[in-house]
């Protein structure tokens, strides 16, 4: 049976808050025919499958659709493959070579804004408005909702809301830290969901690398859907 690691991503204060993620780091024992009906069933916003942890060559699904890139993925599967087989260099998902460094107990990893899932951006005039969300306003299903908590600081509050991508609210979502930062121009210090924190900041080759905490929750063989 394949062993999965069950992590937390993007972890705020005192390791609280962060997104579940999935990872088999022996993914090629799983075959491709399988990978989608795994992600659904799991049921996190997203599961990996490394197939080859010394060259970082990684997939990613979330439970409706298999994607070429996203945020807490990369970030997350960096920090595992070095605590359980070797730090790399860069993680290669289909989407393209993603550079990943550690610091300060926090892990980087950084990716191009239009490598990112397609994602609208609504300002709001208040942290208070954003949240007082009940779910994502009508008519749209992939959509980060953001106020400035410290416009000088760069900190932002956000939400987002992927019913595209099979996740009715996503708890911190790299990839749109990723067109957020480029979109200002700026580093960001984003607070998203329950309790989690998101670090971004522009790259000069147009790149944006995000970074954050990573927590390991379980570890456990997986023997399929109960």
């Amino acid at each position: 049976m394949p062993e999965l690691h069950v992590l937390r991503v993007f972890c705020g204060e005192g390791g609280s808050g962060g997104n579940p993620l999935g990872v088999f780091l022996d993914g090629s024992e799983v075959g491709a025919e399988q990978r989608q009906g795994i992600a659904d069933e799991l049921g996190f916003s997203e599961t990996v499958f490394v197939d080859d942890a010394e060259h970082g060559e990684m997939r990613i699904f979330t439970p409706a659709v298999e994607l070429s890139f996203a945020g807490h993925p990369v970030v997350g599967t960096a920090w595992l493959l070095a605590r359980e087989r070797g730090a790399v260099a860069a993680l290669r998902p289909p989407a393209g070579e993603v550079p990943v460094r550690t610091e300060g107990g926090l892990t980087y990893a950084a990716g191009r804004p239009e490598w990112s899932p397609p994602m609208e951006f609504v300002q709001v005039e208040s942290a208070a408005k954003v949240e007082a969300l009940e779910g994502s306003p009508e008519g749209h299903d992939a959509l980060g909702v953001w106020a400035w908590l410290d416009a000088v600081a760069g900190i932002v509050r956000e939400r987002v809301f992927a019913q595209r991508y099979g996740i009715a609210e996503d708890e911190a979502t790299g990839s749109a830290a990723i067109i957020l930062a480029s979109q200002l121009g700026r580093e960001l210090d984003i607070h998203q969901g329950a309790n989690s924190r998101i670090l971004a900041r522009p790259l000069d080759d147009g790149m944006v690398e995000i970074g954050g905490r990573v927590e390991l929750d379980e570890v456990r063989e997986y023997r399929g859907p109960t």
